[in-house]
């Protein structure tokens, strides 16, 4: 084998594995579990060059196939663990594991990740905080270890200190002050105006450890990128990417360790990453200019990890749509997944969801999509004018001619984009219009009017709205727990009254074909000349509920070919 990789399922392991077979070289890949070989295909990887094999770093190492160049990218990682916990794998495992590639015949190198807060060149420097937790304190443990037994047998090493590792996929560490921030529970910047917490890409990362062979052995480089802002500027920079406040005040992280965990909820053990410490860089700088590897900007990084963590709800839930991410609409920091500019379709959702309520559809229909969060709602900030300038700016950039699909509220807004800008749509399919529901008490006891919106969970939202708790009702209720959503949600239904017969006249004068569909147990008050098509046994949500039948009717929806005219752009 050109290499083994140990801890190769893991975070960083995945990721060197996919570089290292990118580069056409035969891998072994050390896992305890099998969760490698899917990820591997998802990412397209060609797997020709992979061998998957079973390894325990826990116990002495046998049985495994040679490898000119070994890499110990396993840690537990995590924050509460008891010390034996962390020392099993942080400090036994990488001994093992260097015991293991002691033994090879002349292996051309040993390359051990350890971390950037352990240790300096020279293994002599303790970290400053006052409290280590057992990751932190195994880490630090295991850096001298490594170091010394290498030296007592005469193995070549390199060791490599990543700072905080960004990607898709990382949940952890500085991802919970993102959450913290992205849900408005982030009242201060820990730390002062100076403190650093460099991040470097996950991509960056496996390109770098890839390249460690060709540099001598005995460097120990500290690998992440020192434009990295202070983390106060690096929070600004994120909440405007998010479209939320960012905090004002910085809290000293003496004060938050002297108070209780229950009022700050920071978990004692990231505070000792809050630090205004740089770190020697040069010998990693030196590495990458000679194999002419450069680090992506920043601050595009930092973007695109928050786009990913908020489409995966932090880890918690697989991303709906994708690719998605945020972009300024009209002034809105607004949440657009999908093709911007040839979509197929185009897809506004009601209330009180986001363009996930779209998901289930998504897959049935032909051609690229492109579905928004609209302004104020779901993962989307607020817009600085009407939502009609909104949709117009989102539509904007399109060169195609979609089929424009909107639900219940939103179709107030299409119908209107569709009747002044016919050239631009194809046709214009209307689910539930809210709009051709019949006046009367149905608004007044909606539970959507209820102050209890905010509270709901998951599975009260279900039985409020009549749909199954799948996870586009989960994802809706977590945008409803936000600040200001489930209030915005609340004074955009109150709208529906006064916009009904302005939009019920504009049937007549869209412009573009229409179609109206609805289901059986949705009541309606259509305006004569105009005939609805009903789904059988659904009700306002037919893209929950009869995500097929819906489909069929899209498809049968009206289209014409693409205006390549000036008039078309």
């Amino acid at each position: 084998m050109d290499a083994i990789v140990f801890g190769a399922a893991g975070f960083i392991g995945r990721h060197l594995v996919a570089e290292l077979l990118a580069r056409g070289q035969q891998v072994a890949a050390a896992v305890r579990s099998d969760t490698l070989s899917p990820w591997l295909r998802a990412q397209g990887a060609d797997t020709g060059g992979l061998t998957v094999v079973t390894a325990d770093i826990t116990r002495p190492l046998t049985g495994l196939p040679e490898a000119r160049v070994v890499y110990n990218t396993a840690a537990r990682f995590a924050f509460g663990l008891g010390r034996e916990q962390a020392r099993a794998v942080n400090v036994t495992g990488a001994l093992h594991v260097l015991e293991w590639a002691a033994g090879q015949p002349r292996p051309r190198r040993l390359v051990h990740l350890s971390g950037y807060r352990v240790s300096d060149a020279s293994g002599d420097r303790r970290p400053d905080h006052a409290r280590p937790g057992a990751y932190e304190e195994s880490k630090a443990e295991a850096d001298r270890a490594v170091r010394t037994r290498a030296r007592a047998l005469d193995l070549p090493l390199t060791i490599v200190n990543p700072s905080t590792v960004i990607g898709p996929g990382q949940y952890i560490g500085l991802a919970a002050l993102v959450r913290d921030l992205w849900n408005g529970r982030l009242p201060a910047v820990p730390g002062g105006p100076d403190t650093f917490v460099p991040v470097v890409t996950a991509g960056y990362l496996a390109r770098f450890l890839a390249d460690v062979p060709s540099g001598p052995a005995g460097e120990h480089h500290w690998v992440l990128d020192d434009a990295t802002p202070p983390l106060p500027e690096l929070i600004r920079l994120l909440a405007a990417h998010l479209g939320v406040r960012a905090p004002r005040r910085t809290i000293p992280v003496g004060l938050l360790r002297r108070l209780p965990r229950r009022l700050t909820g920071a978990d004692p053990e990231t505070l000792s990453f809050l630090s205004a410490d740089r770190y020697p860089t040069a010998s990693a700088r030196a590495l990458a200019a000679a194999t002419g590897l450069e680090m992506p900007p920043v601050a595009a990084a930092l973007r695109d990890w928050a786009d990913h963590l908020v489409a995966t709800r932090f880890g918690t839930a697989t991303a709906r749509l994708a690719p998605g991410g945020f972009h300024d609409v009209a002034g809105s920091r607004t949440w657009v997944a999908g093709e911007r500019h040839r979509p197929a379709h185009v897809l506004l959702h009601g209330l009180p969801m986001n363009a996930d309520l779209w998901a289930p559809l998504a897959g049935r229909l032909p051609g690229p999509l492109l579905a928004p969060d609209l302004p104020g709602l779901g993962r989307s900030a607020p817009a600085a004018g009407p939502v009609d300038a909104w949709l117009a700016a989102l539509l904007a950039p399109v060169r195609s001619r979609p089929v424009l699909v909107a639900h219940s509220l939103a179709c107030g807004p299409a119908l209107r984009f569709a009747a002044a800008h016919p050239e631009r749509v194809s046709g214009l399919v209307l689910v539930s219009p809210a709009f051709l529901r019949p006046p009367g008490p149905w608004l007044d006891r909606s539970p959507l009017a209820a102050p209890r919106l905010r509270r709901m969970s998951p599975a009260a939202l279900a039985r409020a709205l009549g749909t199954p708790e799948g996870p586009e009702v989960a994802s809706a209720t977590a945008d409803l727990h936000r600040p200001g959503v489930a209030r915005r949600v609340v004074a955009a239904l109150r709208t529906v009254p006064a916009d009904r017969e302005r939009c019920r006249a504009l049937l007549t004068q869209a412009g573009v074909p229409v179609r109206i569909v609805t289901g059986s147990e949705e009541p309606v008050a259509v305006p004569t000349g105009h005939r609805v098509t009903e789904i059988a046994g659904a009700g306002h949500y037919p893209q929950l509920t009869h995500p097929a039948e819906l489909a069929r009717h899209l498809g049968a929806a009206p289209a014409r070919p693409a205006d390549t005219s000036s008039a078309g752009r």
